[in-house]
């Protein structure tokens, strides 16, 4: 998939210096803020009542959960979560890419041929291509990766998921990732499915940090350490010597 979206970055450089753009507006006609409540029901599927497992807010969160009722009303959650991911790290390894999705001069018209020839040459599904197109009439390109990320947290509560991060200086030996993950599944208890993501950052210095939820597990030699300073520095009770 990354590979196809490459492939057609030169169509989109060539839309982007383009002159003589026709205006390919989409048949969904949406403004900004008609979007949230809109999207599902003008892609033409059949009218069913879909609940959003979880309450999203800001622009971000009103666009992933349009997009999320329409995919599911399509029985394409996984494909439209991979797209969009596909997409985000296109993104991120195309500078100019990077910046025609920032770029508020770029007229709207442009912005939509190009999206369009990125998700035609990637062969994206007619939900992803349709929402894209609506994004780029909106001049929403740039939050595509906060929009991502809140789809994500959809698809995980719709699949009933809890995404656990874990902090380390290294990365986990696959024995402790799977002695973490039983813990974790433990403490979560049945009817959730717990899954791993691993974060690496030296400044802990040692331990880990584990994330899940509202919970948060600091494990660190940093922390430690600083707890440790905090009590060195605290004044000696000698009246109970």
């Amino acid at each position: 998939m990354a590979g196809r979206i490459r492939s057609s970055l030169p169509l989109f450089t060539k839309a982007l210096r383009s002159d003589s753009l026709s205006a390919h507006r989409s048949a969904l006609g949406l403004t900004d803020s008609q979007f949230s409540r809109n999207y599902a029901a003008a892609t033409g599927q059949k009218e069913e009542r879909v609940k959003v497992p979880l309450a999203l807010f800001g622009g971000s969160g009103n666009y992933a959960s349009a997009l999320y009722i329409a995919a599911v009303r399509t029985n394409s959650v996984d494909k439209v979560e991979t797209e969009l991911l596909d997409l985000v790290e296109a993104i991120k390894r195309s500078p100019t890419f990077a910046q025609f999705t920032r770029d508020h001069s770029v007229p709207a018209k442009t912005r939509v041929k190009a999206i369009q020839e990125i998700a035609g040459g990637a062969k994206f599904s007619e939900i992803t291509k349709n929402f894209l197109v609506v994004l780029a009439e909106n001049g929403r390109l740039r939050n595509i990766d906060s929009i991502a990320k809140r789809f994500g947290d959809l698809t995980m509560a719709y699949k009933g998921e809890v995404k656990a991060i874990v902090t380390t200086v290294i990365a986990l030996p696959p024995e402790e990732e799977k002695e973490l993950k039983e813990t974790l599944q433990d403490i979560i208890g049945r009817g959730k499915k717990v899954k791993v993501e691993q974060k690496i950052d030296p400044s802990i210095l040692g331990g880990l940090v584990v994330e899940f939820g509202q919970k948060v597990f600091d494990m660190s030699i940093k922390t430690r350490a600083r707890q440790m300073e905090r009590f060195l520095r605290e004044p000696a009770n000698l009246g109970n010597l």
